[in-house]
């Protein structure tokens, strides 16, 4: 039986892959900010287990993670995120600025870091959810600094965790989601969770060794960096 571990498990995107791959008979390691809030998640039918990890409390919580112990990984999902202020306009905005940096940069690969011992006992893949506003190619409009900034980081911190995992066996790949009907993307977003996930699911099933460190859209293309 395959394992995911997968953050921000309790709406939208990662809601939705702990119900999709539970219905396919994975075991689940999902985490959560607020495990008590999660009754959505735990409603769920499957080998699903909740547990807390909150990426915008104190970093070392991350390394609670290595609780998993030595259970070999086939999927980490690096998915839960924050928008950020819109606009970088006062002391505060700053502050949430690196707040968003913090949970949408640093926080996922230091996940990943902590789990590549039981992704590489798999052969598994490290996934993180991005945002095609991270790209720096595509930024047409302007504005969302703290968010489009915080993705790129993203982005070009899990390229470079690409290459160095890659001996291992693993494979990384950046993923956006599409603009999706949630919390963030809004009731008029052209996307249910449903098709997204499923999008992404058939392009983390084809990500080879060979397509390890790519920027891919839930449709399986490339987007540029």
């Amino acid at each position: 039986m395959p394992t995911l571990f997968i953050t921000g498990a309790n709406r939208g995107i990662g809601l939705e892959f702990v119900r999709q791959y539970a219905a396919d008979g994975w075991r689940i390691v999902a985490a959560v900010r607020n495990p008590a809030t999660a009754q959505e998640l735990k409603a769920i039918d499957g080998d699903i287990v909740v547990r807390k990890l909150d990426l915008e409390g104190d970093f070392f919580e991350i390394e609670w993670a290595a609780l998993a112990g030595s259970a070999p990984i086939d999927l980490l999902i690096a998915n839960a995120g924050t928008w950020g202020p819109a606009g970088i306009d006062t002391v505060e905005d700053a502050a949430g600025w690196l707040n968003a940096l913090a949970v949408n940069s640093v926080a996922p690969v230091m996940l990943a870091r902590t789990m590549l011992p039981n992704v590489a006992a798999a052969g598994g893949k490290l996934i993180a959810i991005t945002s095609k506003m991270g790209s720096i190619s595509d930024n047409g409009s302007g504005g969302a600094i703290a968010y489009r900034s915080s993705k790129a980081a993203l982005n070009a911190a899990w390229r470079s965790l690409a290459i160095e995992v890659k001996p291992q066996g693993v494979a990384a790949a950046v993923l956006h989601p599409g603009w999706v009907q949630t919390r963030m993307g809004g009731a008029g977003a052209p996307l249910t969770p449903q098709q997204s996930v499923s999008g992404l699911r058939q392009v983390i099933a084809g990500l080879t060794l060979e397509k390890s460190g790519g920027f891919f859209d839930y449709d399986g293309t490339s987007i540029p960096w």
